[in-house]
């Protein structure tokens, strides 16, 4: 039988890789996949359940679509992925409206799901392990054909106090190189021009498989291959060798751009999530890179209200940032999570994390400022991405903004640029703390 499936994918790219997969599964059995949910046998409403606000999302997504079977618009609900992995039992016993579960061991099984709610009245629950789940196969890309995403490994061996990754995704599996490369060959015959490596931890990639550090060769063997841009993302402090410095100031594709998720700076917190680093091993790495790779632009992620954080590591929080001028920060007040470590060590009310978070946030506009300012009246390579009716401008990024995470730069053009190209772009103003230009004849 043929089935319309529509999917909606939340959380992370590396969830959205899932989500590819799973459509690519579904297509090869003989699925049609549509977009929008209305008029669809199956909904797969593939959820993130990294945090509680996260989880509550994914509530409002199967309720929406709960509503779109109550009308007899779609006809049955499958729920996959973490929130179905973390929280089994609830989503079975809570969500009536749903009609099966997927978790993140079990991708692979959604074409037979689909066939078990369908045609044998089934209610499936498949948890398989999440420690060997296959993590290849078949995409089909549901980003804009200009970027796509590389996923070279899945889980994670940190434990960091304060995450449930590792229930959720399981241990730490470095994919085959060989595989990898098949696979970024696939995407660039196809018109990708920027590669998004991703992990949970990129930096030890191939640790697993042999006992070395394999990134910096992967990414020698990726820079032979027809992208423009390759972005990486996830490095963690401790595991960047200087090869991998090397190779990334080195190779002209790669962006010098490097998202390192450092969560805190102060010793007694760092320590107490399980966190490897210091606040002068950071300060330590933070300046080498800076020196020895000119024009680097920093993301990182921060957690406020995080357990042992007075007033006075707060500060030295903001000092920090100051300091290193890291250039991009995604804040985020600290979410107890149920199974963690730190869930249970005292820490600040969910109303005090929040407001803390805005006092970095408000740092952090100020550090953006500035940068902003340091770069206006020099030339940008960007990437047009789309025109803005409202702004009458086209916008795209250039190799210091990741899509969905920085804000964009817009430029005027003489002429319309079609989306995927690449153009030379004057930097001459700001808007909303956004980069304006406009486009180098």
């Amino acid at each position: 039988m043929s089935y319309n499936v529509s999917f909606i994918s939340l959380g992370c790219a590396k969830n959205q890789v899932n989500c590819e997969q799973m459509m690519a599964v579904c297509q090869n059995a003989g699925y049609n996949i549509q977009a929008a949910p209305e008029e669809a046998d199956v909904v797969v409403v593939n959820t993130c359940g990294f945090l509680a606000s996260a989880c509550e999302e994914a509530i409002d997504n199967i309720l929406e679509m709960a509503e779109l079977k109550k009308a007899g618009q779609v006809k049955k609900i499958l729920v996959t992925g973490c929130m179905a992995q973390r929280y089994k039992e609830d989503v079975l016993n809570e969500l009536p409206e749903v009609d099966g579960i997927l978790g993140t061991g079990s991708y692979s099984d959604i074409a037979g799901a689909i066939a078990e709610v369908m045609e044998q009245g089934l209610r499936p629950c498949h948890i398989g392990n999440i420690h060997t789940a296959n993590q290849s196969g078949e995409r089909i890309l549901s980003t804009p054909p200009w970027y796509a995403y590389l996923r070279i490994a899945e889980g994670c061996d940190n434990h960091c106090a304060y995450c449930v990754i590792p229930s959720l995704r399981g241990k730490y599996r470095s994919r085959p190189m060989n595989e990898l490369l098949d696979e970024a060959a696939e995407l660039a015959s196809a018109g990708v021009k920027e590669l998004l490596v991703i992990a949970q931890d990129i930096t030890r990639y191939g640790t697993d498989l042999n006992g070395e550090h394999q990134l910096a060769k992967l990414l020698r063997e990726l820079c032979k291959l027809d992208f423009h841009w390759i972005r990486l993302h996830y490095l963690y402090p401790d595991e960047i060798t200087d090869e991998l410095i090397d190779t990334i100031a080195s190779e002209p594709k790669i962006v010098k751009y490097l998202d390192i998720p450092i969560q805190h700076c102060n010793d007694t917190i760092l320590k107490a999530m399980n966190r490897r680093d210091t606040k002068a091993s950071l300060t330590e790495m933070f300046g080498k890179l800076r020196e020895r790779i000119p024009g680097l632009v920093l993301r990182t992620s921060i957690i406020t209200g995080l357990p042992y954080e007075d007033e006075a590591a707060l500060e030295e929080l903001c000092g920090f940032l100051r300091e290193t001028h890291i250039e991009r920060a995604g804040v985020f007040p600290f979410s107890p999570e149920e199974g963690t470590r730190a869930a249970l060590m005292d820490h600040v009310d969910t109303e005090e994390a929040r407001r803390r978070a805005e006092l970095v946030v408000d740092v952090q506009s100020d550090i953006i400022d500035d940068y902003n300012e340091s770069v206006l009246g020099t030339e940008r390579e960007v990437l047009c991405e789309g025109f803005d009716g409202q702004a009458q401008m086209s916008f795209g990024r250039s190799y210091a903004e990741s899509p969905d995470i920085d804000g964009r730069i817009y430029f005027t053009a003489d002429e319309e640029i079609a989306p995927g190209t690449f153009v030379n772009v004057r930097l001459t103003g700001t808007m909303d703390g956004e980069l304006t230009g406009e486009l180098v004849e």
